[in-house]
C-alpha cells in the first residue's frame, strides 16, 4: 500500500490536529503510562504515542527512544492514517515502501512496526499508538496484543478529548467573564451618568450596588449603605412604611413604587420617588431587582403649594355662593313681592353650592365622607336636606357611576329641582311620602329613574314649559346631552333621565382617532 501524502495536507485534518493543544500532556507525562503498557503488552524495546502533522510526527509520549520527533515524510505511522485498522509492517528491510528509509537504515534500526490509529470524534486520523522492534516478527502481533493496542489507542485519544474538552470549557468560561466584566463595565458607566440614584439588590433583597449618583446625594462613605443599611437613610415617620412596602415586593414580585424622605448630603430630608423591578431566568425565578430613586422634592413641594392654593381658591368660590344667597335673601325682604321667586333662586344657589363643595379639593380634614367622584355620593350630600328625623325620605339604589367635577353642576340642578317639585307638590309635599333614585349602568348609557311613591294622587299638568322643566332640561339635555322622560303616573311621578356616561366622567370618554381628523 502506497502513502498519500495529500491527507497529511488535508485541510479538514488540519484543523482538527489545531484544536488540540497536546504540550501540557506531553510536558505532564499524561500519556506515559499508555506507552509503558503497550511495550510490556507487545514485548517491544519502544513504543509511542505519535501526533502526525504536516511536516512533522511529534511524540506526545516515547519509552525506549530518545528523539521527540521524526519528519513527517519518513514516519512509519503517517502510513496508518489511512484507515480505522491497526498497520503493521512485519520486516522493514524486505517491504519495498521501508526498506530505504533511514529510520530502518540507520538509528534506530526498525525491522518490526504495529501502530493502532487513534480516531477523533470528527473521524479524522490523528496519530497512532505504536510500538516498534529492532527484529523482524514475520507473524506479527498476536490476536490478544492487536486488540489491546487498539484500546490503548482509544485511551489515548480519549485523554486527548479530554484536554481539549477542558482547553475549551477554559477558553468559554474566560470569554463569559471577560463578557461580563464588559458587560457590567458597561453598565455602570451608564449607570453613573444617570440623573437618578441607581441600585440593585440579590433575589432576598440584599442591597449590594449603588451608583455614583446614591453617594453624591447622601454623602455616606461607599459600602455603607449595603444589605439593611439603607433604611436608615430615611427619614424616621417613612422607614416603617418603605420597609412594608419593600417587604410586600420581595414577597410577591410586584413592582415597588413608594414616595418617602431621603436624607440629603446637607442634613435635610428630600422627597424621592423609589421604584424597583424583578429581573427573572428563564423559569421566571427572580435573580435580581434593579431599582432607582428620583429626586422629586421641587415637584413634590410645588404640588402641595397649588393644592393649597387650589383649596383656599375653592374654599373662597364656597363663600361666594353663600354671599349671593345672602343678598337674595336681603332683597326679597326689601321687596316682599319677590319673596317666593327669591327662595326658589336662593335655593338653587345653596344647590350649587353644594355640587361645588363635593367635588371641589379638600384637605384631609375637609374632605366629605363620601367618594367626590361618586354620583351616589353626590345625591346623598344633595338630598341631606330632605332626612327627617327619623326616615331618610330620598333613598339612593343601584349602581355605583363615576362622576366629576364637569357634570356635577348640572346633576345638583337636576335632582334639586325634582327635590323641589317634590316638596312642593309630590311625594315629599305630604307626611309618609318618599322617593327612590335607582341607578343603572348600560353599556355607554347610565339611567337613573326617579320614583316617587306616597304622595298625593298625581295628574299630567299637561302643560311642561315653566321655569324648572325648562332647568331640567337645560341641565340634563342641553349639558350632558341626555334624554328626560315623565310618566305622570297616579301613584306617584315617575322620571327617567338616560345620559351618556362619558358625559359624567372623563374617564368614560372613549379614545379618539386622531387619523381620522386628517
Amino acid at each position: 500500500m502506497s502513502f498519500d501524502k495529500s491527507i497529511l495536507c488535508d485541510d479538514r485534518r488540519t484543523r482538527v490536529l489545531a484544536s488540540y493543544d497536546t504540550g501540557d500532556l506531553r510536558e505532564a507525562g499524561a500519556l506515559d503510562d499508555i506507552v509503558g503498557f503497550a511495550a510490556r503488552l507487545c514485548d517491544t524495546p519502544v513504543a509511542l504515542v505519535t501526533l502526525v502533522e504536516a511536516e512533522f510526527q511529534q511524540f506526545l509520549a516515547r519509552t525506549g527512544i530518545d528523539q521527540d520527533r521524526t519528519p513527517s515524510d519518513i514516519s512509519f505511522c503517517a502510513h496508518a492514517l489511512g484507515g480505522p485498522d491497526i498497520f503493521e509492517v512485519v520486516d522493514a528491510t524486505r517491504d519495498p515502501r521501508f526498506a530505504g528509509n533511514p529510520l530502518v537504515t540507520g538509528d534506530p534500526y526498525v525491522r518490526f512496526y504495529a501502530g493502532a490509529p487513534m480516531l477523533s470524534g470528527e473521524g479524522v486520523v490523528l496519530g497512532t499508538v505504536c510500538v516498534i522492534d529492532t527484529v523482524a516478527r514475520p507473524l506479527g502481533l498476536t490476536p490478544l496484543q492487536r486488540e489491546g493496542l487498539a484500546l490503548l489507542a482509544k485511551a489515548a485519544m480519549a485523554r486527548l478529548d479530554d484536554r481539549r474538552t477542558s482547553r475549551e470549557q477554559g477558553e468559554a468560561e474566560a470569554l463569559s467573564r471577560q463578557a461580563l466584566e464588559d458587560s457590567e463595565q458597561r453598565f455602570r458607566t451608564l449607570a453613573d451618568t444617570m440623573p437618578q440614584m441607581v441600585w440593585s439588590t440579590l433575589p432576598d433583597g440584599f442591597h449590594d450596588y449603588y451608583n455614583a449618583r446614591w453617594y453624591e446625594f447622601t454623602g455616606v462613605p461607599q459600602g455603607s449603605t449595603d444589605g439593611e443599611a439603607w433604611n436608615d437613610i430615611f427619614h424616621p415617620d417613612d422607614q416603617d412604611r418603605a420597609w412594608s412596602v419593600w417587604r410586600h415586593s420581595l414577597e410577591t414580585g410586584d413592582p415597588y413604587d413608594i414616595e418617602y424622605r431621603l436624607k440629603h448630603f446637607d442634613g435635610t430630608y428630600r422627597w424621592v420617588l423609589g421604584r424597583a423591578l424583578p429581573i427573572r431566568d428563564g423559569d421566571h425565578v427572580i435573580v435580581r431587582w434593579f431599582g432607582t430613586c428620583t429626586d422629586i422634592h421641587e415637584q413634590k413641594m410645588a404640588l402641595d403649594e397649588r393644592e393649597i392654593i387650589s383649596q383656599e381658591l375653592s374654599h373662597r368660590i364656597k363663600n361666594i355662593f353663600a354671599v349671593i344667597a345672602g343678598l337674595v335673601g336681603f332683597a326679597a325682604r326689601a321687596r316682599p313681592e319677590f319673596a317666593p321667586a327669591a327662595t326658589d333662586l336662593r335655593q338653587r344657589i345653596t344647590a350649587l353650592g353644594r355640587a361645588h363643595d363635593f367635588v371641589r379639593p379638600h384637605s384631609a380634614q375637609s374632605r366629605p365622607a363620601s367618594r367626590q367622584d361618586s354620583l351616589h355620593g353626590l345625591l346623598q350630600d344633595l338630598f341631606s336636606p330632605y332626612s327627617g328625623a327619623n326616615e331618610e325620605r330620598i333613598a339612593v339604589s343601584g349602581e355605583m357611576v363615576s362622576i366629576d367635577d364637569r357634570s356635577a353642576t348640572p346633576l345638583a340642578l337636576l335632582f334639586h329641582e325634582l327635590a323641589t317639585n317634590a316638596t312642593k307638590y309630590g311625594a315629599l309635599s305630604i307626611e309618609g311620602g318618599h322617593v327612590v333614585v335607582e341607578v343603572e349602568n348600560r353599556d355607554d348609557l347610565v339611567m337613573m329613574t326617579w320614583r316617587e311613591r306616597g304622595g298625593p294622587v298625581v295628574v299630567d299638568p299637561g302643560v311642561h314649559s315653566g321655569f324648572g322643566s325648562q332647568l331640567i332640561e337645560l341641565s340634563a339635555v342641553r349639558q350632558l346631552g341626555g334624554t328626560v322622560a315623565r310618566d305622570w303616573r297616579p301613584e306617584g311621578l315617575v322620571v327617567t333621565v338616560e345620559i351618556p356616561a362619558a358625559a359624567l366622567s372623563r374617564d368614560k370618554m372613549p379614545h379618539q382617532d386622531h387619523r381620522a381628523r386628517h
